[in-house]
């Protein structure tokens, strides 16, 4: 094989409001809690089991950062895709301790709003670190304004270009 892989995948529920804090250059970095569950019925009894893990996501794009400090609250139902880390750090009696997150940077992290609280969808940082409900692809994934050339060269907006007649 000639690389590997490391991507992470989560579908849950934000356990707590997330923590925003900033670098000393002033970029935003946002810290959140993520709870996935899973249920079953138990053979035995026949009751209903649930398991719950929690996850520690670490957001240090800036375009996410936003989205997740104006519109991700407790109970946000959230898409992400990062890459896991581990930390290592020395707790306060200098013990060595070890902290696996799940990282959210560059261009392959992605995070989608799934439960519609907010005005802002989701974001991707897969085009210019996207951080709107919808990747147009400009900075910061809303539609040009009509009066604005679009990135693909010709003038005019999106829901304009997609009225084409399509010939099949």
């Amino acid at each position: 094989m000639a690389g590997s892989v490391n991507k992470v995948i989560l579908i849950g529920n934000v356990g707590a409001d997330p923590e925003i804090r900033r670098t000393q250059d002033g970029r935003p970095i946002a810290n959140l809690r993520i709870a996935t569950s899973e249920t079953w019925r138990d053979r035995n009894s026949g009751e209903r089991r649930e398991k719950t893990e929690w996850h520690t996501v670490v957001v240090f794009n800036e375009g996410l950062c936003k989205v997740v400090e104006q519109y991700v609250k407790k109970g946000a139902k959230l898409y992400i895709e990062g890459q896991l880390q581990t930390r290592k750090w020395q707790d306060q009696q200098g013990q060595d301790r070890y902290s696996t997150e799940v990282v959210l940077q560059g261009f392959g992290s992605t995070l989608t709003m799934l439960d519609g609280r907010g005005e802002g969808g989701g974001a991707s940082s897969g085009r210019g670190g996207g951080a709107g409900g919808n990747d147009y692809g400009d900075d910061y994934g809303a539609p040009a304004p009509a009066s604005s050339p679009s990135r693909g060269g010709g003038g005019g907006n999106f829901s304009r270009d997609l009225d084409d007649d399509i010939p099949f």
